[in-house]
């Protein structure tokens, strides 16, 4: 046995026998008899209990924990028993106890309370380690900024405090809060607010360090702090900031009733930690939100365009890019109406060298430019020279296939002006099911100093239908073997059972028969286009061309 300096305790028999070393001990030693009888008391036990005296009974000197260890050591001497523990006035000891021959039994009492305290101390900075360990695991799982918010609100009022209020950065004159109280919803409202009417948050909501709790006066709180469902009276408050990437991502407030302890120097402590693990989340899921909105506006403008019937011409499109996980790619469409039904519309559908994000920004470019190109649309190689002239002077060095459509509906026909810049020539479908391949070519875009191209005149009569796409269908592969070309063979007797069908049946059935084609392999873009001539006259369309060949005639005559 040791004392407290580490050095060697004394045997019971010599403190028995050597008065100085009995009562020079450093922790309290009583003798008692087999009967319960206090025999002898060193100075360190005199000290502990100062009314305590030889002949005393034990269970009138001591507390009734070591009373009851007397009594169990007494019954059984030879027994090997554990220290035992309890409480004398506000301290704690480990009594040792040493059973003579003679039945005595001395005890040894080692005072452990400092070794309890860290040992809690040690438990509760590890519950704390993990609980924050696990706030930030929870909360970064999570890029949804509303969800983020309400976790962290929750998670406060499960660890920290009986109510939370989360106050986001202003967006105008507005802030977002957030309520959370135990064993309560947790509530999201947008409310304008007075923030400087509560000590240390405005500069909580500025990155400040904040206010410490005992200068907070919690009479003094505006309606608005308090969760609705929290009906007593606002006892404690610690207001923290919640710090960001660069940014603040807002302020925490905690709120304990009058009934429940008032925050200590420690909780507070803690608290700013769980603001620390909490504000880089939010601020996390808050950048999230922001790029994802940003991306979803820039992602509106690369994605192919919902087409209907324009002027009397039904038209169709669909695209499916190169990866499952991708919207976009190096294959475009677009239709441009024509301001009335004597204008022509506009097609275009192209294919970018290349595939995902890098092909899409080329595509951008291309489609914006062709855009403002359109007052050119009636000359479809000028139209190509000026965006190939566009494409050499940027930085991008992949090149692109084009093919125009100028589309104009006479009566119950529909024709068609129709011109291929290095790309697949289109497909028609007459009424009987005969495919024909419009006679046009041409030249590469942005891949030589000069465009030529070759334009090819046709009409559509009713029900007939002109099948624009990109090489991603017939480069297709796949088949039974996993490595055959779908082929423009395969492309145009699809196409040939398509006779008669609305626009939409056709992309849809092309797009079918190439996925089934391709099965889980791999595939570039795929784009389809569709123009059709309908098989009933447009009323309308009708009724708005003789009226402009009125107005004709009369300006002639």
């Amino acid at each position: 046995m040791f004392d407290a300096s580490g050095s060697p305790a004394p045997s019971a028999g010599a403190v028995v026998q050597d008065g100085a070393a009995w009562n020079l001990a450093p922790y309290p030693v009583l003798v008692t008899d087999r009967d319960g009888t206090v025999v002898e008391l060193n100075g360190a036990a005199r000290a502990l209990w100062p009314r305590a005296a030889a002949g005393d009974r034990l269970r009138d000197t001591v507390p009734s924990w070591l009373t009851e260890a007397h009594d169990r050591i007494a019954e059984d001497p030879s027994a090997t028993v554990r220290p035992f523990h309890g409480a004398v006035a506000d301290r704690h000891f480990e009594a040792h106890p040493t059973a003579r021959d003679d039945g005595r039994v001395v005890w040894w009492l080692v005072d452990d309370t400092d070794r309890r305290i860290a040992r809690a101390a040690l438990a509760d900075a590890r519950r704390r380690s993990e609980l924050l360990s696990e706030v930030a695991g929870q909360l970064l799982s999570t890029l949804n900024l509303p969800r983020c918010m309400e976790m962290t609100a929750r998670m406060a009022t499960d660890h920290l405090a009986e109510a939370a209020v989360l106050v986001a950065p202003p967006q105008g004159h507005r802030h977002c809060l957030t309520y959370a109280h135990r064993g309560g919803p947790v509530t999201r409202v947008i409310a304008q607010v007075d923030v400087d009417r509560v000590p240390g948050l405005a500069e909580a909501l500025q990155g400040f360090p904040p206010v410490p709790a005992r200068w907070i006066d919690p009479a003094v709180l505006p309606d608005w702090v308090r969760p609705p469902d929290l009906t007593e009276p606002v006892g404690s408050v610690i207001i923290t900031p919640l710090p960001g990437h660069g940014v603040p991502a807002g302020a925490l407030i905690l709120l304990r009733s009058g009934h429940e302890q008032a925050f200590s120097s420690d909780e507070e402590l803690f608290a700013r930690l769980f603001a620390a693990r909490a504000g880089a989340a939010l601020s996390a899921a808050r950048l999230y939100t922001e790029q994802a909105s940003i991306t979803t506006t820039l992602m509106r403008e690369l994605l192919p365009p919902t087409l209907k019937s324009v002027h009397g011409v039904d038209y169709a499109g669909a695209y499916r890019p190169a990866r499952d996980n991708e919207r976009i790619g190096g294959d475009f469409y677009d239709v441009h109406p024509g301001a009335d039904p004597d204008q022509e519309t506009l097609v275009v559908l192209g294919d970018v060298a290349g595939k995902g994000l890098e092909a899409a920004v080329l595509t951008g470019k291309i489609r914006n430019t062709l855009h403002a190109l359109l007052p050119l649309a009636a000359d479809h190689l000028r139209m190509l020279t000026l965006l190939n002239g566009a494409l050499l002077s940027s930085h991008h060095t992949r090149f692109a296939t084009l093919v125009l459509a100028s589309v104009r509906r006479r009566g119950s026909e529909v024709h068609l002006r129709l011109t291929s810049a290095g790309h697949l020539a289109p497909l028609i479908v007459r009424a009987d099911g005969t495919v024909e391949e419009a006679l046009t070519h041409g030249s590469l875009i942005g891949a030589l100093p000069k465009v030529t191209a070759v334009s090819a005149e046709l009409t559509l009569g009713p029900g007939e239908t002109c099948v624009l796409y990109t090489d991603g269908v017939t480069e297709a592969r796949g088949g039974p073997l996993g490595e055959e070309l779908y082929g423009e063979r395969r492309l145009q007797r699809a196409v040939a059972e398509c006779a008669g069908m609305p626009a939409q049946a056709v992309v849809e059935r092309i797009q079918m028969l190439t996925a089934q084609w391709v099965g889980p392999g791999s595939h570039d873009d795929i784009a389809t286009v569709a123009i059709s001539a309908p098989r009933s006259p447009d009323p309308a369309l009708m009724r708005d061309q003789a009226r402009a060949g009125v107005a004709d005639t009369r300006r002639n005559g």
